[in-house]
């Protein structure tokens, strides 16, 4: 086996948060009397924050300057923060301890690579901060997913060539962001939409040493 580490995106991989950023980008589309729906939602995922923002404004047929664009930006940071504040460990989706366990017990690095600067108090509200070796989030890089800064950095942080590490995405642009850094991916969610991916599961509870052995030799064949 080749794999050293495995980085793992945070929002809706490790974590259920997903359903946050919603909730607060929708609260702003309301109040800006925009029409975003869930499915809207999807092109958001692994997407930066004024991205996200550009997003819902073309969806609602709106051109404000950039700095009004920065205090709707803030507002839906402001709200979205309030919410994970209540967080729990309750949230931790199913099967990411575990597996993140395995890995470390296998002595392969575990790092994660997350555009959100939210990072910090999202793993300090669910207690997972000491299981990671590394964490390159959007505090610590500047480029946004499908961009590969973000994979690059938590593989410098971790001291293992890009070739050697496995990412676990759950959006498109992360997953295109992990084939940029010339890492093999494995999406956490649907095959049909995460059709770039070396390999797709619906969660990490699917996860185990052997089954990433088995990913690994199909990727490299």
């Amino acid at each position: 086996m080749h794999t050293q580490a495995c980085i793992f995106d945070l929002d809706g991989v490790i974590v259920d948060t997903a359903k946050y950023h919603y909730l607060a980008w929708k609260r702003l589309a309301d109040q800006l009397k925009i029409d975003f729906t869930e499915k809207d939602n999807e092109r958001l995922k692994g997407v930066s924050r004024i991205a996200s923002l550009n997003i819902i404004l073309e969806i609602g047929n709106m051109h404000p300057d950039d700095r009004t664009k920065e205090k709707y930006a803030a507002l839906k940071n402001e709200w979205y923060v309030d919410y994970i504040k209540r967080m729990t460990p309750d949230e931790i989706l199913p099967g990411s301890i575990e597996f993140i366990n395995e890995l470390r017990e296998a002595g392969i690095k575990v790092g994660l690579g997350s555009a959100s600067r939210n990072t910090p108090l999202i793993l300090k509200r669910v207690g997972m901060r000491n299981l990671f070796d590394a964490v390159a989030d959007g505090n610590v890089v500047h480029k946004a997913k499908p961009d590969p800064e973000v994979f690059l950095t938590a593989a410098k942080m971790l001291n293992t060539d890009p070739r050697f590490c496995v990412v676990f995405e759950d959006a498109v642009a992360g997953v295109e962001a992990a084939l940029n850094a010339g890492m093999i991916c494995v999406g956490i969610g649907s095959g049909k939409i995460l059709t770039k991916a070396h390999f797709v599961v619906p969660g990490l509870a699917m996860m185990n040493i052997e089954k990433l052995k088995e990913i690994e030799r199909k990727a490299r064949i």
